[in-house]
Formats: C-alpha cells, structure tokens, sequence
C-alpha cells in the first residue's frame, strides 16, 4: 500500500538507567494521552531495553515500568558491604565476586522481579512485533528473539522471562542465562553486540515488511538511547589496566561504543538508501562528573532514581515539542497480530 509506515521503537541497553527511557516514555503517555505499545509496529530492545519492549507488547504501561525498576532496583541490584585490607585499602565485596567469584549479582532477585511482572506470559501473548538481542554462547553467535511472523515460528511457545533473562545477563554482574524451553542452551547479554538495537529492527523491517513487493513503503523509527557517562576522560589515565582498574568502565564503554556507532550508521543510511527511512534519536542529556557515581549500571537507589527520573523530564520535555514525537504517538500502529 502507497505511503504506508512501518514504525520501530529502539530502546538501548544499560541495567537500572532504564528507568531513565521508561520515563521518558511516561512522559510521552502522560502527554499524547497513550499506551506506547499500540503506535509502534515493531519494539526492539536489548537488555533492559529488551525488558522494556517486552512489557510494552503486554500493554503494560511506562508508568508500571517505572514503578518496576524503582520497587526492585535494589532486590535486583544490592548494595554490597566495604572491607578494608592491607595493601588494597576499601575493598567493595560486589568487586570481589565480579572479579573471582562467579559474578556481582546472583539472578535470582531478577526472576523474582520479573515473575511478578511477567508473569507465567509467552511471546505469543505480545501484542506487537518485536527483536529482542542475545548472545548465545552455546552457538557462538547473536540470537534475536521474534514475536513469530510471515513463515517464522520458533519463539512464540517460549515463556517472556526466558526472553528477558537472555538479553539481560550481562557478563561478570550475572550468571549465563539457560532456558529450558531452547533446550538448556546459554545466552549473555544482547549489549554485547547490539546494545543499541536499532539496526536489529531496521534489518528485520527491510527483509519481511518494507520495500518493493512488501506491504509498507517507508519506516519511522524512534531510538532511545540510555543514560550515558558523555563526558569523556581526563587525559594521562593509566595506561596498564587490570579488570580490577577497569570495573564497569569495561562493559559499559562496549555498550556505548556499540551504541554510537549504530546512531552513526543511521544518521547516514537514510540519506543512501532507496526506502525512505525517517529516524530520530532521543540521546542521553550530559552527566557531570559529580553525577557520575549515581548513574552506573548497577546502583539502585533513592538517590540515582531520583536524578534519572529529573534527567529523563528534562529530555521528554525538549522531544514531545517535536512534530514526529506527537506523530509517532498520536497514530497507531498499522500491523495488527
């Protein structure tokens, strides 16, 4: 059909900062009077994008989101104890057992807290399109989890918890994930390749649904990324580094590399392409260097909910002025499963 859009949701990875997109997305539902899961055709996430996208195909609201990363960011994410040793000074625990012990976190107050909002749910119960990253590691290679379409049926009988804890078990802060219904195969976080999922949706759109002899003709796409250290370093930063010297700085500068890149690919591929594509991304606003220690993957508190919750605000006032923002969430989605 001549002018038909097919419109992508890209939600970023980035453990607790996710409470920074939901609320964005809040913001957008409290403005346009909506549920973010009836505008968009496909909702792509990776990790606690992933989580994301994948309440939203249930119709859960972003405010219910939100209310999910603040009344378990602790369970999910405890804070661990200080002990004070000879030569090494304040050794945080949770450092301890990332480094030599198994991992940071065990998963279990994610089950717990995914059990609740999740419940006993399959794929088949979403009620949009979706590709959801991870890596499996029994394969060897990226897994991208579907809501079945076109000839595709392999994920639809797979419980949403499976899903989510795959693309969330970020390496060194959880276990593997291992489902039972992939025949125990194990999987680590989406963010280790596609932290930004945004190409994942573009290629899933271009191959079944866009395009000459396809259904739709064009695609909207919405990215929003994570809070983000924008920063930068100082220069002179030792230049020898242990996993010890790195901490989160190792995983979460992957993601952000990862993350950049795909915006950048995106800013250009629109322009060469013969599909039209509008795409809009919604970055992360600048952290100052005191802000810093509150916006990290993994702390949950009072304190670092509060500044994502003034953070996103203040980015969801800027983007609903937009003209595309109010298009995207004032139009249904034309896909119906």
């Amino acid at each position: 059909m001549e002018g038909k859009k097919f419109k992508i949701l890209a939600i970023d990875g980035g453990g607790i900062k996710g409470l920074y997109s939901a609320s964005i997305l809040k913001k957008f539902e409290e403005t346009f009077n909506c549920k973010t899961g009836d505008h968009f055709d496909m909702l792509c996430g990776t990790s606690t994008g992933g989580l994301i996208a994948l309440a939203l195909s249930l119709k859960i609201s972003a405010s219910d989101i939100c209310d999910f990363y603040t009344d378990n960011g602790e369970k999910i994410f405890p804070k661990h104890k200080e002990t004070w040793l000879p030569y090494f000074g304040k050794v945080n625990h949770g450092l301890v057992k990332q480094v030599a012990k198994g991992g940071k976190y065990t998963d279990e107050g994610l089950k717990e807290a995914l059990k609740e909002i999740f419940g006993d749910k399959l794929v088949e119960d979403c009620n949009n399109l979706f590709c959801i990253p991870s890596y499996s590691i029994t394969e060897a290679k990226p897994k991208v989890f579907k809501r079945d379409h076109s000839d595709l049926s392999r994920d639809n009988k797979a419980p949403i918890i499976d899903v989510a804890l795959a693309t969330s078990a970020a390496p060194t802060y959880f276990p593997m994930a291992e489902s039972e219904f992939y025949d125990n195969e194990q999987f680590v976080d989406g963010g280790v390749w596609a932290n930004n999922p945004t190409l994942v949706g573009l290629l899933e759109a271009l191959k079944y649904f866009v395009g000459n002899g396809k259904p739709y003709d064009s695609i909207e796409i919405l990215s929003l990324s994570s809070l983000s250290i924008t920063g930068g370093k100082k220069t002179g930063l030792k230049r020898k580094r242990s996993f010890i010297d790195w901490k989160a700085d190792l995983f979460e500068t992957s993601m952000n590399g990862q993350s950049y890149f795909s915006d950048f690919f995106m800013s250009q591929i629109h322009e060469i392409y013969d599909v039209h594509i509008n795409y809009l991304r919604i970055p992360s606003v600048s952290i100052s260097t005191d802000q810093e220690d509150l916006i990290q993957l993994d702390v949950a508190n009072k304190q670092a909910f509060d500044l994502m919750k003034i953070k996103a605000s203040e980015q969801a006032l800027i983007f609903e002025k937009k003209d595309k923002i109010k298009e995207l969430f004032t139009t249904k989605k034309s896909y119906i499963i």
